[in-house]
């Protein structure tokens, strides 16, 4: 990708957003920026992880960078939800000018276009992570299965693409593997946040069609209830998510090196959150925490693998 002469272009409601070649702008500091940020945020899965090769860890943080701001646009603060959309819809122009050749004059974005150029990343997975933001500032409910997995597609599935395309790992076998593993995910984050996503954004992420089933409605949520029908509907989510964290499974083993480390990590990570839920579905609206203990456990099991 090479870089074009600086141009001026309206963002944001008219104002001027300055362009810059990679060369005008520190990107060493671009890429300090970004992994500051993935430090600042707690995950219970690791971000630009000491597994990471040197070599890739800023480019992981400068995808996580870019996701998290977008993810802080539909969530976080008191903006109404058109000023939401309009600065995803900033950011979508940022990354069409990073297309173009063009820097935005923004530190992740400096830092993304370096990696993007240097790792041959494509860029469909940061256009399909916005699409997944738009929809949290415009949908909060999911009427079956299938349209919470279209969901997953655009909102997890992408971060676990990008990886095997900075691995040069992404074959289709690999990508299938991902999908189901990152979506695998994306189902426990919604498990173990049911109450703040209620709580905070009038979200609920277990699919409509599956409430009326066990009889869950919403002053389960409203009041958090953990009664006999909540109790089986969470079965039924914790087993679910279990059989496609473990179709993915095999992306873990035929993946070598730290790389290789780093995703079993994830997975056993995830397992073991699973048995948290598990353990405490009469009370479905505590968040599990890994302890020290924990990550041990997934460490011991990932090295073991």
């Amino acid at each position: 990708m090479a870089a074009h002469p600086p141009t001026e272009r309206a963002l944001n409601s008219g104002s001027a957003e300055q362009y810059v070649t990679m060369g005008e702008m520190n990107t060493k500091d671009a890429y300090a920026e970004c992994v500051a940020l993935a430090r600042r945020h707690y995950e219970n899965f690791p971000v630009a992880s000491h597994l990471i090769p040197r070599r890739r860890r800023g480019a992981v943080a400068a995808i996580y960078a870019f996701a998290r701001t977008a993810d802080d646009f539909a969530d976080e603060g008191d903006l109404a939800p058109a000023e939401r959309l309009a600065r995803l819809d900033a950011y979508a122009e940022k990354l069409e000018a990073l297309e173009r050749g063009e820097v935005p004059n923004d530190a992740i974005f400096i830092a993304l276009a370096d990696a993007v150029q240097r790792h041959r990343l494509p860029t469909e997975p940061f256009h399909h992570l916005l699409e997944a933001f738009r929809m949290d500032v415009t949908k909060t409910r999911y009427a079956d299965f299938g349209e919470l997995m279209a969901y997953c597609r655009y909102s997890a599935n992408p971060v676990g693409r990008l990886l095997l395309h900075l691995f040069n790992a992404a074959d289709e076998r690999n990508l299938a593997h991902s999908d189901a593993v990152c979506s695998a995910l994306q189902l426990i984050n919604f498990l173990q946040d049911l109450g703040q996503d209620y709580d905070e954004n009038q979200r609920i992420y277990i699919p409509q069609d599956e409430l009326t089933r066990f009889h869950v409605g919403e002053a389960h949520f409203r009041e958090r209830v953990s009664d006999f029908n909540m109790e089986r509907l969470m079965d039924f989510q914790i087993q679910r998510a279990r059989r496609l964290l473990q179709a993915g499974a095999p992306l873990g083993l035929r993946l070598t090196g730290r790389f290789g480390l780093e995703i079993r990590m994830i997975i056993m990570g995830g397992s073991r959150v699973l048995q948290r839920l598990h353990e405490n579905r009469q009370n479905a609206f505590a968040r599990p925490r890994l302890r020290p203990r924990d990550w041990a456990w997934v460490v011991w099991r990932a090295v073991k693998k």
